[in-house]
């Protein structure tokens, strides 16, 4: 298994959570972003820095992972492109998107986007929590013991 983030707008604590159990289970992990970060220097860590534009960090991301491979991100349309590679893809909050769920988000996020186009004040996900972390962390790792077993 290897890991992506989807890193342009991933909250910083969850990059901090995904870099834990990265390096102590050594999965390979990959980031990439349209612009330059700074991350761990560990063997099993790599960044990849893409061109400007609106989804060039996904086009990379669904080019890279393959089937079994986690993805982090928030984006769901790049979601259900890496679920129908038959691979997995999780929320910064802990969602993990599978077959039988990402039709239905890509339908909702659609159904907002619409809305918001009327001029609908759909208002926004609520800000980043520290609950929020700790359902990541928690899910992150039942998804990556269960991998694992495997």
């Amino acid at each position: 298994m290897h890991i992506y983030i989807d890193a342009d707008a991933c909250p910083q604590p969850v990059k901090e959570v995904v870099y834990k159990v990265a390096e102590r289970l050594k999965i390979d992990l990959t980031l990439v972003a349209n612009q330059f970060m700074q991350i761990p220097s560990r063997e099993n860590f790599k960044f990849i820095q893409v061109g400007a534009g609106a989804d060039v960090a996904d086009a990379k991301i669904v080019e890279l992972a393959e089937a079994g491979d986690l993805v982090i991100t928030q984006d769901i349309p790049l979601a259900d492109l890496i679920v129908q590679k038959k691979a997995f893809a999780m929320s910064p909050r802990g969602k993990l998107f599978t077959e039988a769920n990402i039709k239905e988000r890509l339908s909702m996020r659609d159904f907002m986007t619409e809305l918001r186009s009327f001029g609908v004040d759909t208002g926004g996900p609520p800000p980043y929590s520290d609950r929020d972390r700790q359902n990541f962390n928690n899910q992150l790792d039942k998804f990556v013991t269960r991998q694992l077993k495997k």
